[in-house]
């Protein structure tokens, strides 16, 4: 545990050097600023690579890196999840979330999924709708090639007439994990609190707050009406928050 920890604190101390083409000016100087702990200047030109380079999502996370050191808890936070919504699978950018989320004061307790809607989640997962799209296009393809074997050879013949229906149904279900996949790809991006102590309204945005939303808090994003976005906090309640005190992701 211990050196994962290490590990962890490491990688926000030292950024990821890999960047191409016309970029590599402000890359270069925004991590040989981020080395000479210059973390203003180096966020300064980090941001001016994802002005330029918005699908990549080490830029995120290296920008999130010079903010955290910067004490910056919502921007930090914005850009880890930027990342994650690039890259689900990126290990280093969800350490870096979590840290940086342990720093809030009365930080909301994210509640975890029954272990079906968490499997669910996971193969349904955003990026994952090419890799599904993929798999049903070749049991598609070998569905074809089933059905002309046992139609035109002897050896098809000899298969099980159930074989062509049992691979057609495992490429619905593919079919099925990939539009769903590619839904949640489609769907709007959650949003960071950028404001210590922001109301979380009921429906009609009077009275009393529900409560007061840590900076840092990533929520995602159910409604937008105007002014004020109707919000999902990671413990499962619901509010209104108004739209200057959020950071889209």
């Amino acid at each position: 545990m211990k050196r994962n920890v290490i590990i962890v604190m490491l990688s926000l101390c030292v950024p990821f050097f890999a960047i191409a083409g016309d970029h590599k000016a402000d890359w270069k100087k925004g991590t040989d600023f981020y080395l000479q702990k210059q973390f203003d200047s180096a966020a300064f030109y980090f941001e001016k690579v994802t002005a330029t380079k918005p699908a990549n999502a080490e830029i995120y996370y290296n920008l999130g890196n010079a903010y955290y050191r910067l004490n910056k808890i919502a921007l930090a936070a914005v850009n880890y999840e930027r990342a994650l919504h690039l890259d689900p699978g990126y290990k280093e950018a969800q350490e870096n979330l979590t840290i940086t989320q342990a720093r809030i004061s009365h930080h909301v307790a994210v509640v975890e999924d029954i272990f079906f809607v968490a499997w669910w989640k996971d193969i349904t997962a955003n990026g994952k709708a090419s890799s599904w799209s993929i798999a049903a296009l070749i049991t598609f393809t070998l569905v074809i090639v089933l059905s002309g074997l046992r139609r035109y050879t002897a050896a098809g013949q000899r298969m099980p007439v159930q074989l062509p229906w049992i691979v057609g149904s495992v490429c619905v279900i593919f079919l099925l994990f990939g539009t769903v996949a590619a839904f949640r790809e489609a769907a709007p991006a959650g949003a960071v609190v950028s404001e210590n102590d922001a109301p979380l309204m009921n429906a009609d945005l009077k009275g009393k707050p529900l409560m007061l939303c840590p900076e840092g808090t990533s929520v995602q994003v159910k409604t937008d009406r105007g002014n004020w976005l109707e919000v999902s906090l990671p413990d499962g309640r619901t509010g209104w928050i108004n739209r200057s005190q959020l950071i889209r992701i």
